[in-house]
């Protein structure tokens, strides 16, 4: 009597999910869902399933590492140094040109003033 007066949808023997798919809020950026609409109206394609496809093609590359460029490698050229020029010493050398310099250029000052 009761299926008789209610209906065989409103047995609860017989518990369906109405929507078996999740529901969300999804906020999104102005431009990101200008691109969105754009491409479902482009394609023909419902903006959910354009969002799934977006999402989904992102996911998959997401675990992926970003392809590396090539390795930069120096290649080393002989610099032409004379024998007996130690090449830990080059920083010394330096200083002690400039300080032959200077010592050349102190008299010069001093006799201007």
């Amino acid at each position: 009597m009761y299926e008789s007066i209610c209906g065989e949808h409103l047995d609860v023997r017989k518990f369906e999910h109405h929507d078996a798919r999740m529901r969300t809020t999804l906020t999104l950026d102005d431009d990101l869902a200008l691109q969105l609409k754009e491409a479902a109206r482009s394609s023909g394609e419902s903006f959910k399933d354009i969002v799934n496809s977006a999402l989904r093609r992102g996911l998959r590359q997401a675990g992926k590492p970003e392809p590396s460029l090539p390795r930069f490698v120096v290649e080393p050229k002989a610099c032409g140094f004379r024998a007996g020029v130690d090449l830990r010493k080059l920083n010394q050398l330096v200083d002690d040109l400039e300080m032959e310099d200077l010592s050349q250029e102190l008299p010069k000052t001093a006799a201007r003033r």
